[in-house]
């Protein structure tokens, strides 16, 4: 059954495919710097400011379960915010969870502390929390589509490769801040050095909005709604013709799990009483880690451009497994050097891999018409349950915190769903944007467009 022809629409305006890459990358920058700042004060300070003190085991799960609670309220940000995606376009969307993200934050950095008004303290975290989880659920898969559709044919990968290479630009950002706060005297770091970070968003939030109210929309939108129009319901649409690919996924998002664990769990892990190394050396390794990832996530992009998607994912899913058991051994010994070595390794270099190409790999499962909300309703759920493997990894760790080694082969058995969801997709990194999410008769040579 032979495709129908797409109108041929608006053409991307020149330099428009790498002016979407540089939005996506610095807005998913200044989005995830706020995201990832609270995951530093969730190991380091808030189980002291919005917690109980005298029981800092108890406290130190409840602060991290608080970390966890963004990843609760994605999935609903995804079905809201990937409906509208959908239906109004990606760049309003863009534009809107980054305000939303920034506002949010600075309004961390405002709360009153436990000191001050008691048990209130907390539940204004988590709601505040709450916003940041819906921001966030909508920030990727509008970034990760504005790119994708933008991109030249044979650089998609690279491409859209910018939306995770920024968000791991955002988390250096926000660990280089963190070193000169967690540096500071106790009482100044506790009553007021901790807010600097986070009222540090509203520039986050304006120079952002800069960059992208000026992006043009995406011309396969543009064509998609010219042609056939937008869909009434696109989420009734995704779940009728790509409800395995949105499986595949929620299994490949899991793979965040080794994001979670070493920037956060390991964090809390390291500084604590069983290992005792220093704030500051601890979140150098961070800093250092995503330095080396800024260069390997496009460098593994490009390289799925030429040999596909799935073995470049799988090489990063499986050998995060791998690296993962190592870094955290490092930890356990309380030496720098290996810790330094293995944590650049496993998160720098090898989880880039698998970090670097799902932005390409997942988006090129669906239809444009309902790309939006697959990536976002897929990679949310996926990501919720990445976001509370912390709070079962500080669970697992037992009563004393330092069982690395059941922390290290759960999160190994949180990688083998990424693997079998990457075996089991079809390699799309040849296919033309226009027929992505099509699918082929049996019999037939020729794939068979998707209606709704």
């Amino acid at each position: 059954m032979s495709v129908p022809a797409m109108p041929s629409g608006p053409a991307a305006p020149p330099g428009q495919p790498r002016k979407a890459a540089t939005a996506a990358w610095i807005g998913s920058a200044l989005e995830y710097y706020d995201f990832f700042i609270y995951g530093s004060a969730a190991a380091l300070i808030f189980p002291e400011v919005f917690f109980d003190e005298s029981d800092p085991a108890t406290a130190t799960l409840l602060s991290l379960a608080t970390f966890g609670v963004a990843y609760a309220a994605r999935p609903v940000g995804a079905l809201v915010l990937g409906h509208f995606g959908d239906k109004l376009g990606r760049k309003k969307i863009m534009v809107f969870t980054l305000m939303l993200m920034g506002l949010s934050t600075f309004l961390i950095g405002c709360l009153p502390t436990r000191d001050q008004v008691g048990g209130l303290a907390p539940v204004l975290l988590v709601l505040c929390r709450v916003l940041q989880g819906i921001s966030a659920a909508g920030e990727q898969a509008s970034a990760n589509s504005m790119t994708l559709e933008h991109a030249p044919p044979g650089r998609r990968g690279f491409f859209t490769s910018f939306t995770l290479s920024g968000t791991q630009g955002g988390q250096l950002l926000a660990t280089l801040v963190f070193i000169p706060v967690a540096a500071m005297p106790e009482d100044q770091l506790l009553s007021w050095g901790w807010r600097l970070p986070f009222w540090l968003s509203v520039a986050v939030a304006v120079v952002g909005w800069v960059i992208r109210r000026k992006l043009d929309e995406t011309p396969a939108f543009a064509r998609q709604a010219a042609a056939d129009g937008v869909a009434r319901m696109p989420l009734v649409v995704l779940l009728r013709e790509h409800w395995a690919d949105v499986l595949r996924v929620i299994a490949g998002a899991l793979v965040a799990s080794v994001s979670t664990i070493f920037t956060v769990w390991a964090l809390a892990y390291a500084t604590s009483d069983a290992v005792g190394m220093s704030r500051t050396a601890m979140l150098w390794v961070g800093a250092l880690a995503n330095v080396v990832a800024l260069a390997a996530i496009p460098l593994w992009a490009t390289l799925s451009d030429r040999i596909g998607r799935r073995p470049v994912f799988v090489i990063g899913a499986a050998g995060s497994a791998v690296t993962m058991f190592l870094y955290l051994w490092a930890v356990s010994t309380g030496s720098y050097p290996l810790t330094f070595l293995t944590g650049i390794v496993c998160f720098g270099a090898v989880y880039s891999a698998a970090n670097g190409v799902w932005p390409a790999f997942y988006g090129e499962m669906f239809a444009t018409r309902v790309r939006l909300s697959g990536v976002a309703v897929g990679t949310q759920i996926g990501f919720a349950a990445a976001g509370f493997a912390v709070t079962f990894a500080a669970q697992i760790a037992g009563p004393g915190g330092d069982d690395w080694s059941a922390v290290a082969l759960f999160t190994a058995a949180l990688c083998v769903p990424p693997v079998i969801a990457a075996v089991s997709a079809r390699e799309t990194h040849r296919v033309p944007t226009e027929s992505l999410g099509e699918r082929v008769q049996p019999g037939s040579a020729r794939p068979e467009k998707v209606t709704a």
